[in-house]
Formats: structure tokens, sequence, C-alpha cells
């Protein structure tokens, strides 16, 4: 069997209400499926881990099959699949409301490194999301053990500021940490982005892709630049659910193969420019080609060095 290289994580049906009260229900959501996408954009062996019920739509299951996405460690668990509203204001606001029962969620979302297929067991590069207080440090460097390149993000702004010790702890488990500016003011307190990053880079962080919506993204890495990149243009309305994972896979994808922020930044705004397109997942990848070269290049000429 061919051996994954990038792996994202968790599944969720999403049940969408626009701010005008549009729906679209029964999309194929969560962290796994959007990050998945924005690494397929770049890279052939992807995969997903999840738990999901018997439930599982059939149209989920093509979809994952048509992106060419590794789903060797989806398995079947005796709950239903998460599924949650998701409701997006105006003002770009978020408000995620779970449908399914309390109990599924523990067994739907549990990840046991050591049950995973042998494949999926020595990658190039994972991505995961943590709660900011409670970050579940055992499971991160199980996740840490397992492959090159760790990528974490938070699901939601801290409640109060965790201790800078608390901070730096889980901070030094990953290579990349990609919050959005609400999330890393929750962490650091408040300031412009490049200070942001700067505060989050002396607290241990290795890598910091600070994800601004229609801003763009500031990117601060060691011994690199400092790097802007401002959101593409797209052809359609923005609907921002799942662009923040699709960046944060394409960079994943990006920064695995180069550790070239240049290169990792493009990837994650090319991907985050399909995901705002549509409401749910963009058309399979392999699809995507031409178009995906086409605005990696106006990505790279609009890379900017700040500092």
């Amino acid at each position: 069997m061919t051996a994954v290289n990038l792996l994202a994580l968790g599944i969720i049906i999403d049940d969408l209400v626009l701010s005008d009260g549009t729906t679209h229900l029964g999309l194929l959501g969560g962290g796994g499926p959007q990050t998945a996408f924005g690494m397929r954009l770049w890279s052939d062996r992807v995969g997903l881990a999840a738990g999901v019920g018997a439930d599982f739509p059939q149209t989920a299951r093509d979809w994952l099959h048509a992106a060419g996405i590794d789903t060797g460690a989806v398995r079947q668990t005796a709950q239903p699949t998460l599924r949650a509203w998701q409701l997006l204001e105006a003002d770009g606001r978020h408000t995620q409301v779970w449908r399914s029962p309390i109990s599924a969620l523990p067994v739907n979302l549990a990840l046991d490194t050591a049950t995973l297929p042998a494949t999926h067991r020595n990658l190039q590069g994972l991505h995961t999301g943590i709660h900011p207080e409670e970050p579940n440090l055992q499971r991160l460097q199980a996740l840490r053990a397992i492959t090159r390149v760790l990528s974490i993000e938070t699901w939601r702004p801290a409640s109060s500021p965790p201790s800078p010790a608390a901070l730096r702890t889980w901070l030094q488990l990953a290579d990349i940490f990609s919050p959005n500016r609400a999330e890393a003011e929750s962490l650091v307190g408040a300031g412009e982005p490049l200070a942001l990053a700067r505060r989050l880079i002396e607290l241990g962080g290795r890598v910091i892709a600070l994800r601004l919506g229609l801003d763009g993204v500031l990117v601060c890495a060691a011994n690199q630049p400092v790097l802007h990149l401002p959101a593409l243009e797209v052809r359609s309305t923005p609907q921002p659910l799942g662009a923040g994972n699709a960046f944060c896979g394409g960079f994943l994808a990006g920064w695995a193969a180069t550790t070239n922020a240049a290169t990792a930044v493009a990837y994650g705004t090319v991907a985050a420019s399909f995901m705002l397109e549509q409401p749910g997942l963009p058309p399979a990848p392999a699809t995507l080609h031409a178009e995906a070269q086409r605005r990696l290049q106006r990505a790279q000429q609009s890379t900017r060095i700040v500092q």
C-alpha cells in the first residue's frame, strides 16, 4: 500500500445557514476534509483520519474518492456521524451548534496513533486543531511522534489568556501555528499583526502564519523574511466557511515540501481562494490544476516582504 505523506483529522457534516437565511444542508465539512482539500491541491498522497457513523452520506464518500484522498483511516463507529449547524453572520461571525448527541463527539473525534494503518504513521506533515485552554499535550506529543512537520491551529479564541509558560509548552511542539487575528489576540493580547506574530515567535513558535481574513496572511519564520500576502480576489461572493482550514492544508503542503515561507503562503492562499467560492467543498482538486497554477502565479506576484 502507498504511504500517506500528509494527514488531516476529523469529519463533520455541515448544515450551513447564511446571514440572509439561505441554507445549504448536508455538506461534507469539518476541519479534516477542508484541510485535506488544501493539501490535495498540491500533494498526491493525502489522507484523512476520522470516525463516522453508518449514516455517513454516500455523496461525501464520493467526493473523497473523486478527490483522491486516502480514507484508510476513516473508521466506522457505533455513533452517528458528527453533524452541526454552521451559522454565518454578515459581519463575519461564525457560530457552530452541534446537532449530534454529545456522546458521539469523543468517539468520533478520538485518535489512537497506535491503531492507525502503518501507511499513516511516518508522515511528512499533519494538521490538527486544539482547544487553547486544554490543548491535550499527550495527544499532541503522540501526533508529533508520527510526523516530520506538525501544524496546529486553535479552534476558537481563548476565553482567558494562558500563561506564557503554558502557551510555550504547546507552541514548542508545533512546527507551524496558524491562528486568525482574534485567536492570536486572545493568546498574547491586542496588537498589530506583526507584533502578534513576533510575540508568538518569542514564546516558542517556529513558523507563525497569522490569518487576517480579507487582509490576507502574515508569515513569520526563523531565518526568513516576514511576508504578507493579500487574499486573492474570487469569482463569487465569498463563503468563508472552511477557508482557514484549506489555507492551513495548503500551507502545510508547501512548507513540508520546501520549508520556504513564500511557497507555503502562496499554496495556502490559493487553496483558501477555492474554498471561498461556494458553500462547502470545491470540485475535486484534479479538475482545478490549471486554475490553481494561474492563481499561484498571481499569489507569488502579490507576496511582499514586510521586514
